[in-house]
């Protein structure tokens, strides 16, 4: 059995449908189907779960929502009319969302975001099931509710109850022909939708893959493949990555790679189910496969990654190194005003921090260095903003000297200051922080140095 997740530009409209239609349908093993709601259809286009956002926002301030309604139900009707799916369709659709509209007054802001976010997926699931019927195939829409998808956490980043997986696994072995799921959301024990973080379709596509032991989990986009640097950075790419273990997939999803939601390897990762990166639009491109472990040539890196949004706590005291706990009070200061770290580099005498920008506003900055001065009394502190994390990413560079070397030359070739390093102790990766407006320069520097 193979599960299957087709993203938001693969049912952008009715066009892009037939040809999830086309592709499930060519293999008999692909029987359960998550769908996202409708992403855009050109590049100036709204994605459908914007449109929710947008539509939610406008009843919780109490103003008219006849405008954003008739936009989301509008691409849902496009969709049925192109495919001739009939009206009543149409029609559920408009009445479920009235249905949600109408519990503006009765639920807290997050819990009623979330339930009109949750309309995207559950509804598109509901047409892709009809159309898979109107082309004469045995398919049915299954509820998150009715089948066990219980979540924990906060509303708009819950995470699954893991007592779900054996409920989900009874529910799936009743089920035949194709099963429609939609992505994204799952109902609280108390009964209310909440959803994964953004991208949570992938995370419910590996949650059922792990739940009823598939074979594959394939997740459809629009690449090709997964590439080993970013397209828009080097246009010069052109090979994509065969085949890559979690543990890459996972460090590259960390600094940026967005053709993966790094949370959603998590249950595949834990059952050992191989992913399939795999596009819509070239279905015959075997794509990019990841894996428990693979072949790997020493010396070699299997892709480069930058993302943006960090800043640093930088906390000098001499004779640090003899205070015993210093570094635990120092992230226990983070934890009370619930900030997580990221990367932890340090010296003799100074201990650094990087935390995401978002994560300490200006506002919160004055009261977080005001604590540190007040519990550790150091010497300085300070904060360094508007840094890019660079992360090169591969197994081949497992107990080989001279790898760090190559990428720290590149570097200094291109004229690009280091302001920090870090590696793991499994030597899978590491870590350089520089400054945001050179990104695309290392980026470059960098895949020259390791694919030439």
């Amino acid at each position: 059995m193979k599960v299957c997740k087709f993203g938001g530009s693969s049912l952008a409209n009715a066009a892009q449908l037939n040809k999830v239609i086309d592709i499930v349908l060519a293999d008999p093993a692909r029987r359960i189907v998550v769908v996202s709601a409708p992403g855009k259809r050109h590049s100036g286009d709204t994605k459908v779960t914007d449109l929710l956002i947008d539509l939610a926002n406008t009843a919780l301030a109490g103003e008219n929502t006849d405008r954003q309604f008739g936009a989301v139900v509008e691409r849902y009707a496009e969709m049925a009319d192109t495919l001739k799916l009939g009206g009543e369709i149409v029609r559920r659709i408009e009445m479920d969302l009235m249905d949600r509209l109408a519990q503006v007054a009765t639920l807290a802001p997050d819990e009623f975001l979330d339930l009109l976010k949750a309309a995207g997926e559950d509804n598109n699931a509901k047409l892709v099931a009809e159309a898979f019927v109107a082309r004469g195939k045995k398919a049915r829409y299954a509820s998150p509710k009715e089948t066990g998808m219980t979540l924990t956490g906060r509303f708009g980043d819950a995470q699954l109850d893991p007592a779900s997986y054996a409920t989900l696994a009874r529910a799936f072995s009743n089920f035949e022909g194709i099963v429609i799921y939609p992505g994204f959301f799952g109902y609280t024990k108390e009964g209310k939708v909440a959803t994964f973080p953004r991208g949570g379709s992938d995370i419910t596509g590996s949650i059922l893959a792990a739940a009823v032991c598939a074979d594959v989990y394939e997740n459809f986009t629009d690449v090709d493949s997964v590439y080993p640097v970013d397209p828009r950075i080097v246009s010069e790419v052109r090979e994509g990555i065969p085949t890559m273990t979690y543990r890459e997939m996972r460090e590259l999803a960390y600094a940026g790679f967005g053709v993966f939601n790094d949370d959603a390897v998590i249950p595949a990762v834990r059952a050992r189910i191989p992913i399939n990166i795999r596009n819509t639009n070239h279905p015959s491109e075997p794509g990019t496969m990841i894996v428990q472990s693979r072949r790997v040539v020493p010396g070699t890196v299997v892709g480069i990654a930058a993302a943006e949004g960090f800043c640093n706590i930088v906390v000098d005291k001499y004779l640090m190194n003899r205070e015993i706990g210093f570094g635990r009070r120092l992230l226990a200061i983070l934890e009370d005003e619930g900030i997580a770290y990221e990367h932890m580099p340090s010296g003799v005498d100074s201990q650094c921090v990087i935390v995401k920008s978002q994560a300490l506003p200006k506002e919160k900055e004055r009261r977080v260095v005001q604590h540190i001065q007040r519990e550790l009394k150091p010497d300085s502190v300070s904060i360094d903003r508007d840094l890019s994390l660079l992360m090169v990413v591969g197994e081949g560079m497992c107990y080989t000297a001279g790898m760090f070397a190559k990428a720290c030359l590149a570097l200094a070739s291109a004229g690009i200051n280091i302001s920090m390093v870090n590696q793991g102790s499994s030597e899978v990766s590491f870590m350089i922080a520089i400054r945001v407006k050179d990104r695309d320069a290392a980026v470059r520097a960098l895949y020259k140095a390791f694919f030439g």
